[in-house]
C-alpha cells in the first residue's frame, strides 16, 4: 500500500512540475519521497537533518523550502502554523484529523473525533466547496495542568 502512495505521488508531482514549466530534478523527488516516509508532522529542520543522516542525500534548506512551496501548491503536503512554528505533513491519503495544541509547551496532539467530523461535513456552508480543512484546539495539556496546580 505504501509504496502505491509513493508512486502515485511521484506521478501527481511529474504531473504538477510539467504543466507549470518546472524541471524535474533528483532533490524534489528524493524530498517528496522522505516527506511519503515520515507519519505525523515535521518542520524543515527536521527534515533537513533526516535527509543528510537517513536518505544520505544532502539539499540546502532553501531547496527544501522552495520545494515544500511546490508540493503545497501541488496538494501534496498541508502546512500548518502552530504558534510561531510552521509544521508540515504529507496530505495525500492522509485522513482527516484534529490538533490540540499547548499553549504552554506548544506540545502538538493529533486526534480524531467522528462526531466533529459529522459535524463538520454536515454543516451548510454557503457558495463554498470544501476540499480539505484543520481543526486547532489551544489550551494546556495534562503535563502543563499539573506544573500549573504543583505552584
Amino acid at each position: 500500500m505504501e509504496e502505491n502512495i509513493k508512486d502515485t505521488v511521484k506521478q501527481i508531482l511529474t504531473e504538477y512540475l510539467q504543466k507549470n514549466g518546472h524541471r524535474k530534478t533528483p532533490e524534489r523527488y528524493a524530498i517528496l519521497e522522505t516527506i511519503y516516509s515520515i507519519t505525523g508532522h515535521f518542520d524543515v529542520e527536521g527534515l533537513y537533518k533526516q535527509m543528510a543522516e537517513k536518505e544520505k542525500f544532502r539539499v540546502s534548506r532553501a531547496t527544501l523550502y522552495n520545494t515544500i512551496v511546490l508540493l503545497i501548491d501541488a496538494g501534496l503536503v498541508i502546512k500548518h502554523q502552530f504558534g510561531n512554528t510552521s509544521q508540515y505533513e504529507r496530505s495525500y491519503k492522509n485522513e482527516t484529523h484534529h490538533h490540540m495544541i499547548c499553549t504552554s509547551c506548544g506540545k502538538v496532539t493529533e486526534f480524531e473525533d467522528e462526531a466533529l467530523k459529522e459535524a463538520i461535513a454536515g454543516s451548510p456552508l454557503r457558495n463554498f466547496q470544501v476540499s480539505h480543512y484543520s481543526l486547532y484546539i489551544y489550551g494546556l495539556c495534562a503535563r502543563c495542568q499539573g506544573s500549573k496546580r504543583k505552584k
